[in-house]
């Protein structure tokens, strides 16, 4: 009951500052990392949690799958097929340079092993487009910009998770059984994808049916009914989970935008309770201890991963684009470790590989730090473009006072 209180207390403190936080370098997402850390065995001793808690891989499950179903639900297919090549560049150039130059870094800075350091890279591959809201959700923004970023964000989940599994499975106590491993691995990506592809439809084709239908006071909960059955039945056959929220989403998109525009309200505050639920439990990881057993070597290769990594490889990946040079610049810098890299650490930490431990120590950190530096620069960096309504913010006396900072929440 703790948890739930500090959560409760953090809820309402984030709501009340929401409207300053949409004028200021105040994130309500950091408060919540914070808040964890300072209940935490490190500091206050309110709350007592452990990587291996359960609470920590369940909120972090949970967490990531609303957060990609969500996530699925903005990714427009036409638009994405007429406007495909810069997206296509991020992630097809832009993510593996990031990945290959994170792994170098963490090789010969942190001194892990080239397995190990390759999974970090891959766990630190994956973008988060909740700390730069201020730039993705503003319509001020040059809409080829807030396109790259939120297709790349949206996808670069899923093209990580195969990465991380698999090199788990070769890190791992049990690295001589690979060809096994990665059978199994296929096996779960490929019914995932199945369930997240199948079930959307079928539920739509129903819906469509003469006697059939939802009333319009239910249509919000057509979505998530269909997100709760996935969910049980990718755990109840081991399917993923991840790839089949993602994918779900895009296919209830393309065949229904009236069930996305009921749902989308309800599934963003679902998803946003869900991060900042995750958010609290991983700030509660964040002890004085952790910190110190980083190197001096983790710490340069943490500030290099902000720094150089990312905006060197989204810079290379848009050599020859039209996008001007200040585009690519915030393009560039907006490169947050974020949700997926928070459960992806988690899964290297608890698949007790020899490294583990040291390799999620540089994970936790990077993503802490990428936090403070990308969800306190969202709105100083959207002002380059002129941008008089932020993210919430009336421009003029006419603008009701409810609506100040509402999608600054969580950014």
């Amino acid at each position: 009951m703790v948890l739930v209180m500090v959560f409760g207390v953090a809820l309402l403190i984030a709501v009340l500052l929401s409207g300053l936080a949409a004028r200021t370098v105040l994130s309500t997402s950091l408060l919540f990392l914070v808040g964890g850390a300072l209940v935490s065995d490190g500091f206050l001793g309110w709350i007592h949690i452990s990587p291996d808690s359960e609470i920590v891989s369940v909120t972090a499950d949970l967490a990531l799958f609303a957060v990609l179903f969500t996530d699925g639900m903005h990714v427009s297919l036409p638009k994405l097929r007429a406007n495909w090549r810069n997206p296509a560049r991020a992630l097809g150039l832009g993510m593996p340079l990031a990945f290959v130059g994170m792994a170098l870094i963490t090789h010969y800075l942190v001194g892990l092993d080239w397995t190990t350091s390759f999974l970090v890279g891959a766990v630190l591959a994956p973008t988060d487009p909740v700390f730069a809201s201020a730039i993705v959700g503003r319509k001020e923004v040059p809409a080829k910009l807030r396109q790259l970023l939120n297709v790349e964000s949206g996808i670069n989940d899923g093209l990580a998770l195969p990465v991380v599994l698999v090199l788990i499975a070769a890190a791992g106590p049990t690295s001589g059984h690979a060809e096994a491993d990665l059978g199994k691995i296929a096996l779960e990506l490929v019914l995932g994808l199945a369930f997240g592809l199948a079930l959307p439809f079928v539920v739509i084709e129903l819906v469509r049916f003469r006697l059939l239908g939802a009333e319009p006071k239910l249509q919000p909960l057509l979505p998530l009914a269909i997100g709760v059955i996935l969910y049980a039945v990718c755990h109840l056959t081991h399917a993923n989970p991840y790839l089949a929220a993602f994918s779900a989403g895009a296919v209830l998109t393309a065949r229904s935008l009236e069930a996305k525009e009921s749902f989308e309200p309800l599934g963003e505050a679902l998803a946003e309770l869900a991060k900042f639920a995750a958010l609290l439990v991983f700030g509660a990881l964040l002890t004085p201890q952790l910190f110190g057993d980083l190197s001096v070597g983790g710490y340069v290769a943490v500030i290099l991963a902000i720094v150089l990594i990312r905006p060197a490889s989204l810079l290379l990946s848009l050599l020859g684009t039209r996008f001007t040079r200040q585009e690519k610049l915030v393009a560039a810098w907006f490169g947050p470790k974020g949700f997926a890299s928070v459960v992806y650490g988690l899964l290297v930490l608890q698949a007790g590989i020899p490294q583990g431990e040291e390799a999620f120590t540089l994970i936790a950190v990077c993503i802490a730090f990428s936090i403070v530096a990308h969800s306190s620069t969202d709105v100083p960096i959207a002002r380059l473009f002129h941008v008089e309504d932020l993210a919430g913010v009336p421009s003029g006396a006419d603008t009701p006072p409810a609506a100040e900072g509402a999608d600054r929440v969580g950014a």
